[in-house]
């Protein structure tokens, strides 16, 4: 029981230390080329630009680095979710970057002084971002335990609220609030191996009605498939 707890929340950090260190290790190496580019007092709008880190850089490009940066960095300090969302977007704004600079290049508008070497390191930038950002959020297997696929399930869940639905009873949102919390906290010291003998049954219950749940939704969609023959004393 405790074990598959404990691997549960192994996956979970694991996504979100990915995400975090992700986003903080490329912050801090566009923060390192930025501040770089300052030093070397760089002009604001140069086209020509000079070489930094085997890139061509000038100051705006440098200020945007520094930027960028700063925020990968708060992101991945702030948490997983928030590192997983701020790193796609940077990615997607790479991927633009090196398009639209591309079509600039050795021209009078490349305000940021790209040569053919920013452009590839751009676009290899904005797909290495987008993919650790959506890394363990998109994709059609995404395991149960996933806290994107869960999120994504809490909010199509029968008793979902939408808009034009009765107001909910405070009383009763404050009564269910607490069994949740108190639930979390029961699996939480149970994965520490701190829980009592209740908390312990708590957790064990709330484990067999999610299978008994899971083996009745498969048993009910293999029954509506007219090609599977199924036994439901063979299946229990």
């Amino acid at each position: 029981m405790d074990r598959s707890i404990r691997v549960r929340s192994r996956r979970r950090t694991v996504l979100a230390t990915v995400h975090r260190v992700g986003a903080a290790a490329l912050g801090l190496a566009l923060g390192v080329f930025g501040i770089l580019g300052l030093v070397d007092r760089l002009g604001f709008f140069e086209t020509t630009g000079q070489p930094v880190l085997g890139l061509n850089s000038n100051g705006l490009l440098s200020i945007i680095s520094l930027v960028v940066g700063a925020v990968l960095i708060v992101s991945g300090v702030r948490g997983g979710p928030t590192a997983s969302t701020v790193t796609a977007v940077v990615g997607v704004l790479f991927l633009l970057s090196g398009l639209l600079n591309l079509a600039v290049l050795d021209s009078g508008l490349n305000f940021l002084a790209f040569t053919i070497s920013n452009v590839f390191f751009s676009l290899v930038s904005g797909m290495l971002l987008l993919t650790l950002g959506l890394y363990g959020r998109v994709s059609g297997g995404l395991p149960a335990d996933n806290p994107y696929r869960q999120a994504r399930q809490a909010k199509t869940a029968p008793g979902t609220r939408h808009p034009g639905d009765p107001a909910p009873d405070p009383s009763r949102d404050a009564e269910r609030t607490a069994e949740l919390d108190k639930f979390a906290h029961a699996e939480q010291l149970v994965a520490e191996g701190l829980a009592s003998q209740e908390q312990e049954r708590m957790v064990e219950r709330d484990r067999r009605a999610r299978a008994q749940a899971e083996h009745d939704r498969a048993w009910a969609h293999a029954r509506r498939d007219p090609g599977v023959n199924v036994d439901r004393e063979a299946t229990t």
